[in-house]
């Protein structure tokens, strides 16, 4: 998703993305949605199923960019304040040591 391999732009920062599942394919597979600005941070939001739901309404997508927004707008600190109070999770690429 860094090299903008992503499947829809759904405005506000908000990214869709397929993902494949073993035996499924990407098709069949899961989706994701992620906030993120150019070289910033991202953050995963909500992730379904493709054979649970076909997709998001409007409303929760309008609901999904106003947490991006707030979310993409903390500076270090507020970050680490949801960090620790356990609002938020960091996520470690082993592979890439990235965050």
């Amino acid at each position: 998703m860094k090299q903008g391999l992503v499947d829809a732009e759904l405005g506000r920062y908000l990214l869709k993305k397929r993902i494949g599942l073993q035996g499924r394919g990407k098709r069949g597979g899961a989706r994701i949605i992620v906030a993120s600005k150019t070289l910033g941070h991202w953050f995963f939001l909500y992730g379904f199923n493709k054979n649970e739901r076909s997709n998001l309404n409007k409303e929760e997508v309008r609901s999904l960019q106003e947490l991006a927004k707030e979310l993409l707008s903390f500076s270090y600190i507020q970050l680490g304040i949801a960090h620790q109070a356990g609002f938020i999770e960091e996520i470690i690429d082993d592979k890439n040591q990235s965050h």
